[in-house]
């Protein structure tokens, strides 16, 4: 029995990054010898087993065929006759098909190695068409490691069109769209993500309200960039810097703009209303892959509320209270700072404009606070009772926000 690091570990170790979740592969073993060992059964599909002591994976080496449509048409073999390099071959790209044994001693005989000093992402055999889950994971491969220089090998991005045209993305399960994406938007650079499925054509498929925005227009003295689909690039990778690994705010970030598809061509490039045009469609993808109830509440309020916020300063100091009520701040404050990242992402995400100040934040933050600091004791002690208590605490809370100093909307910060 051979024991191997395998994976990411080893690629990580390679690029010099954080090495997060070690993995195992084991190969020339039954799994009754692993229970003998004291390791812990947890796989499935196929055996998978934890260390008694570090809790880490060890799965028995095992090879992959092909037996049906999408993610769950494979039959699995591990047996200690397979070996090493065919455990390898099932993996997905080059740079996650890498082994080291308790020595350092590397095998790579799909030249992972190389990949990596070349910043490619590679599939590691004409098997990569049999997954089409692996689509999703190259695209989001590439939102991790973009900011090093990696893109997808031409060879590769053929495969994954082909896929498409096969249909074989069709048949993914929701669960493991959202799966990838929500990693996907967690990363470094999730803009590569998006211009990744777009390229192979997945995107269409799988998002068809995100792939709709490319080629919508938009006012060029407000938006640079034009495009709306590239202009929600520029927010995702804002709100990646905002909120670094922040999923929530990603998600807000990828769909607050959904509604500029639906604008009428005579409108164009305004977008009167986009705002609220933008909620159902998000609704719906939001149903479609079953995305948390959190992110699609917050999002859906980003979506109808992100105007507003550009233009606090502007707002009536009732209008504010009850934006702050929309959020449900005064109960829960870090809700409202995942929603002003949003915002503040989508001033941010424009051509040249990603180091703009963003003061509305500040003012909303102090709204909040203002608000928040205005009790009910206080109202109880002056002899108040029933629903008069809450109207005299709405109407201090509108008077506390607007006894606080604002200032003029900054220029730039429209539609």
């Amino acid at each position: 029995m051979q024991t191997y690091l395998v994976g990411g570990a080893v690629r990580d170790k390679l690029l010099n990054r954080p090495v997060v979740d070690r993995d195992h592969v084991v190969v020339g073993a039954l799994p009754e010898e692993l229970l003998v060992l004291g390791y812990k059964p947890v796989g499935k599909d196929f055996p998978v087993f934890l260390h008694p002591d570090t809790g880490e994976e060890y799965a028995l080496a095992r090879t992959e065929r092909k037996s049906g449509r999408g993610y769950h048409g494979f039959v699995f073999q591990a047996d200690p006759t397979i070996t090493l390099e065919q455990d390898l071959a099932r993996r997905d790209l080059t740079i996650n098909a890498i082994a080291e044994d308790e020595h350092g001693a590397l095998t790579d005989p799909f030249g992972g190695v190389r990949d990596i000093e070349a910043r490619v992402l590679r599939h590691v055999s004409p098997a990569f068409v049999e997954d089409p889950v692996r689509v999703l994971r190259v695209a989001r491969f590439a939102a991790r490691f973009a900011p090093l220089g990696f893109a997808v090998a031409d060879e590769t991005m053929a495969l994954m069109r082909q896929m498409v045209a096969d249909s074989e993305v069709d048949h993914l399960v929701p669960e493991r769209v959202w799966a990838e994406t929500r990693k996907a938007l967690g990363e470094p650079q999730p803009s590569a993500f998006l211009r990744v499925l777009r390229e192979c054509g997945a995107l269409a498929v799988l998002f068809p309200e995100v792939d709709a925005l490319y080629g919508v227009p938009q006012r060029a003295e407000f938006h640079p960039e034009i495009d709306t689909g590239v202009h929600v690039e520029l927010v995702l990778d804002a709100a990646a810097r905002l909120a670094p690994g922040n999923d929530v705010v990603g998600f807000c970030a990828l769909t607050h703009d959904l509604g500029k598809a639906l604008t009428p061509a005579a409108e164009l490039p305004r977008h009167i209303g986009h705002e609220h045009r933008g909620v159902a469609p998000l609704l719906a993808l939001a149903a479609r892959l079953k995305v948390p109830t959190e992110h699609a509440t917050l999002a859906a309020l980003v979506c109808r509320e992100h105007l507003n916020v550009h233009r606090a300063f502007e707002l009536k100091p009732a209008t504010v209270l009850k934006l702050l009520g929309a959020l449900d701040a005064l109960r829960r404050p870090a809700r409202l700072e995942l929603f002003l990242a949003a915002c503040e992402a989508d001033q941010r995400g424009r051509l040249g404009r990603e180091h703009d100040a963003y003061p509305q934040a500040d003012y909303l933050r102090a709204a909040r606070a203002a608000a928040a600091a205005v009790e009910s004791a206080d109202f109880v002690a002056r002899g108040l009772a029933g629903p008069a208590i809450g109207q005299a605490m709405q109407t201090a809370r509108i008077h506390a926000i607007a006894s606080l100093k604002t200032q003029p909307s900054p220029s730039g910060s429209a539609v």
